[in-house]
């Protein structure tokens, strides 16, 4: 601040910007822009088709903290296996979480078979049509609900995610920072719903966060709502939707223990059913501790036998949701019974080993 004379001067605080006048945003003029320029994904319907609701609710499962290119490949896998849900009921959850591996966020395996049995003997294998009702099935949040409905049954839903929450922030220039404006964009957003193709207006939204109004150097230009974006006039759309700072995650760390037998086979073991990665297999290792790498010394009662265990260089590190993971690996061969199950390398694909195992496989077979 700049005082003179022991009052505060004005000169250099400038004026406020004074909010344009600018157009109301029409849903028809965002689903003109859709029916041009709409992505082609595996599990949206061509125009003029009816949805499956099997395949929208799939592919929302698996779009959950995934991205569209991760997922293209597991759900078409996922579909050549399971091609509709009474055979996905049908299942053994075993098998799902095979299919699952790598896809991360496994939690999601569980509720999705879970939930496929419960349509099958509930809803005689029909999905609810519903927000209300689709809310008491396993893996069904606010989202997932809004989006089957609107998608699937065409049916008025607010349907935000990441994607929308973006737009929406910009084109009203909402300085709440997330996840506080959570409740303010959807309010915002439920405003804009229009009175007919409710599954075609919500992917509108999606394709424009996901092509257009992306995290950075928005295409403004190219934008069907351009006109009456309030970020855009006032010049802050690459600076909205603000976000609280980003706590560093803590790091945990651990020893894994890479196992094999005289035929060259790996030892793998189940993970429990609750739990990070719960029922997944995996390399048995140490407890995730929150303090420093422990010498392999004072941890071998953790380990899943009594031999010579080698400590191979280089660490592996990982990162989950709400910390890192940081491995180091030693080997050892085994020469009597061994609780678990050996696989051999060729046959690990088959396992549902989580991306962080698949990492320590990968690790140790390179050095060993």
């Amino acid at each position: 601040m700049c005082y003179r004379h022991g009052k505060k001067s004005k000169k250099g605080l400038g004026k406020a910007k004074v909010a344009p006048r600018i157009r109301s945003p029409k849903s028809r003029t965002l689903l003109n822009w859709y029916d041009q320029n709409h992505r082609i994904l595996p599990w949206r319907a061509l125009p003029g088709m009816t949805p499956d609701p099997y395949h929208v609710w799939l592919s929302e499962v698996m779009l959950q903290q995934t991205t569209v290119a991760a997922v293209g490949p597991y759900y078409q896998k996922f579909l050549r296996r399971w091609p509709t849900l009474q055979k996905l009921a049908r299942a053994s959850l075993d098998e799902v979480r095979q299919m699952w591996a790598g896809l991360g966020y496994y939690r999601r395996a569980q509720s999705l078979h879970e939930c496929a049995k419960i349509i099958c003997k509930d809803y005689n294998g029909y999905f609810p049509k519903t927000e209300a009702e689709l809310l008491k099935l396993p893996g069904f949040g606010p989202y997932t609900a809004a989006a089957v409905t609107s998608i699937a049954f065409h049916r008025p839903a607010n349907v935000v995610d990441g994607n929308v929450e973006r737009v929406i922030a910009r084109l009203f220039a909402l300085h709440t920072p997330l996840p506080e404006a959570k409740a303010e964009i959807r309010e915002k957003a439920a405003g804009l719903l229009p009175t007919d193709r409710f599954g075609d207006y919500a992917q509108a939204l999606m394709d424009l966060g996901a092509t257009i109004c992306t995290p950075r150097n928005p295409k403004c230009g190219l934008c069907p709502w351009n006109q009456s974006c309030l970020a855009r006039s006032l010049g802050l759309a690459d600076q909205l939707p603000r976000r609280k700072k980003t706590i560093a995650k803590p790091v945990r760390r651990a020893i894994a223990f890479f196992l094999t037998n005289k035929n060259g086979e790996i030892l793998l073991r189940q993970r429990p059913d609750k739990g990070l990665l719960g029922g997944m297999m995996e390399i048995p290792s140490t407890l995730w501790r929150a303090d420093s790498m422990p010498a392999i010394a004072s941890v071998l009662k953790e380990a899943p036998v009594k031999t010579q265990w080698v400590l191979l260089p280089g660490r592996i590190k990982h990162v989950f949701s709400h910390f890192e993971l940081e491995l180091a690996v030693a080997t050892g061969s085994a020469k009597g019974a061994v609780r678990g199950k050996w696989v051999s390398p060729s046959k690990l694909e088959k396992e549902a080993l989580p991306s962080v195992m698949r990492k320590v496989v990968r690790h140790a077979l390179k050095l060993v």
